[in-house]
């Protein structure tokens, strides 16, 4: 089975549109052999919504594009192919729809559900390392995941376009889950305007609080800014090109940039190819002050106007 479906109501895990405890379905896997990938979607999700389930869009081997572009994770991570190795794929879904603030409201819940799952998979295949990649908001659920879990269930954490705050990624990545894991904390100034909406709109855990997309101070933490051209050279010398930028503002770029998902693929399946020392010692110290994406980027004449290269989702 490359991928399995479950979701957080409250703070349970509970597999998709099947009944049956989570134990029983994670016991009929069997022996795995690989990484466990668990995927964890970011704002504006509901499973069972048929025009919003996080199951039939990026979370999917085949996904709809509905109502937006969505790779596949899953195959994009190097599931699906029928080897033996390949390990498995956790679709994590949960309720991210309604106001923004709302949807970080749950995510506590969901964090709590995702460290539930992830206790099963440790206990289930506790040879296997087990890795999180999330998105927007779902990168609020790996940090609440955190503090529940015990040291050495998680090795390695990809955080995209990130909806959460420093305090919290501070806190998280002091507790021994956290201070066991490497951090990927993967930006771009094209994301600048979701962050300011992000700390606009929900409450900051402290007065001087800022979206992670400022960067994150932890020893086992490293920002990559995959807008910022040397990090782009860097990354490139390591064998690993990204496509250039090509919108101002988007969302989903940290997902959808060409080599990006390849890039993640790598960071998880072959860790000791890519050390977390490696990538610190190569990449800025400290990512581009927000906003200079837009006032860099100056109207050329004829240039289309930037509310139509503006990407939502």
């Amino acid at each position: 089975m490359a991928v399995i479906r479950i979701n957080a109501v409250g703070d349970t895990p509970v597999v998709h549109a099947r009944p049956g405890p989570l134990e029983e379905e994670i016991a009929r896997l069997g022996p795995l052999e690989g990484p466990v990938i668990v995927m964890i979607h970011g704002y504006s999700y509901k499973p069972g919504l048929p025009a919003h389930c996080p199951h039939r869009h990026i979370l999917s081997l085949d996904p709809h594009h509905m109502p937006w572009l969505a790779p596949s994770w899953p195959r994009q991570l190097g599931f699906g192919m029928g080897r033996g190795d390949e390990g498995l794929a956790v679709a994590f879904g949960w309720n991210s729809r309604g106001s923004l603030a709302a949807a970080q409201a749950r995510a506590i819940d969901a964090g709590r559900a995702l460290a539930r799952l992830v206790e099963v998979l440790h206990r289930q295949a506790p040879a296997c390392p087990i890795h999180l990649i999330g998105h927007s908001l779902g990168s609020e659920v790996v940090l609440r995941a955190l503090k529940d879990l015990p040291v050495g269930a998680v090795q390695r954490v990809i955080s995209l376009s990130g909806a959460s705050y420093q305090s919290l990624a501070t806190s998280a990545l002091t507790t021994p889950a956290g201070r066991a894991v490497e951090f990927f904390n993967i930006t771009s100034r094209e994301n600048d305007t979701f962050d300011f909406l992000f700390e606009t709109l929900t409450r900051r855990p402290n007065r001087n609080d800022r979206a992670i997309s400022k960067g994150i101070s932890a020893p086992n933490a490293v920002t990559l800014q995959i807008d910022c051209l040397e990090t782009l050279e860097q990354l490139s010398r390591m064998g690993h090109p990204l496509g250039l930028p090509e919108r101002r503002v988007c969302h989903r770029s940290t997902y959808l940039r060409p080599g990006a998902l390849r890039l993640y693929r790598q960071l998880m399946r072959h860790p000791e190819q890519m050390p977390l020392a490696r990538i610190q010692s190569s990449v800025p110290t400290a990512p581009e002050p927000r906003w200079s994406r837009l006032l860099r980027l100056r109207p050329q004449p004829g240039a289309v106007p930037i509310w139509q290269r503006i990407e939502l989702g």
